[in-house]
């Protein structure tokens, strides 16, 4: 393989939900850049509207789709103008902190509807298209937290990345005779609009520090080209496994 090509993605369409912000529009802004398609989705037709254009100003190729990945009936829309697909980045989730004791069920309910179902029936249909057409490469986008527990008031949060990364590698098996990879990616803490409340709290930032070997927060940039290898012809021999980009948080 030419190592020009090795992480490019010329002529490839990619759909990133929870692409409006964050990590999400960092991975779409990434793609772009290597040469893919990409589709912007998430409830914010606003954001999706102003990076796409960004994403065309810089000489990339980007549209919004603005859809509720929580809503069927959108999924199904959404998902029937969409002739061609190559990349899934299932991204779009909610965190709501609470002690386990005090975890109500709308709140359970809700990042169960977000963080599992709707990830899972997203790659379903994703699978179905990339399956016509031969291939493709389907991302979920986890957390370190789904591959250890926290002491964080995150008791849901961990139920819904650990259920993803389970999620990944049954697809995974399911899917490879079918041309199709499904890999997991699973950051640190990263400050983005979401979590910047969060760090705020001088003791949290401590306490998240602390446990990061190399004592600094991710970037949604190196979120972004982590993405960019598993999406890409290099990583053409990984599936079912999860990329941990924790600065070292479960190597403890």
């Amino acid at each position: 393989m030419d190592l020009r090509d090795a992480f490019r993605l010329d002529g490839k369409t990619a759909l990133v939900t929870g692409a409006g912000r964050g990590i999400g529009a960092a991975i779409a802004r990434t793609f772009a850049a290597a040469g893919a398609e990409v589709v912007l989705a998430s409830r914010t037709e606003r954001e999706l509207e102003a990076l796409a254009a960004e994403i065309r100003a810089a000489g990339g190729s980007a549209r919004p789709l603005p859809f509720d990945v929580t809503e069927r009936a959108a999924v199904e829309d959404a998902f029937s103008h969409l002739s061609a697909l190559d990349i899934l980045v299932n991204n779009a989730g909610v965190n709501r902190p609470q002690r386990f004791l005090e975890v109500d069920e709308e709140t359970l309910d809700r990042m169960l509807a977000l963080n599992v179902k709707a990830a899972f029936l997203v790659a379903q249909k994703a699978a179905r298209l990339m399956v016509e057409r031969g291939g493709g490469v389907i991302i979920n986008i986890t957390s370190q937290m789904g591959h250890v527990g926290s002491e964080s008031g995150r008791s849901v949060y961990v139920t819904t990345k650990h259920a993803l990364v389970g999620l990944t590698k049954a697809m995974a098996a399911e899917l490879a005779p079918r041309g199709v990879r499904v890999v997991s990616l699973a950051p640190t803490f990263v400050e983005t609009e979401l979590t910047k409340p969060f760090f705020d709290d001088p003791e949290f930032r401590r306490w998240v520090l602390d446990r990061i070997p190399l004592h600094r927060l991710g970037t949604v940039e190196e979120v972004a080209l982590a993405a960019l290898f598993l999406a890409s012809p290099a990583a053409s021999l990984v599936t079912g496994s999860s990329l941990l980009a924790d600065g070292g948080w479960t190597a403890w």
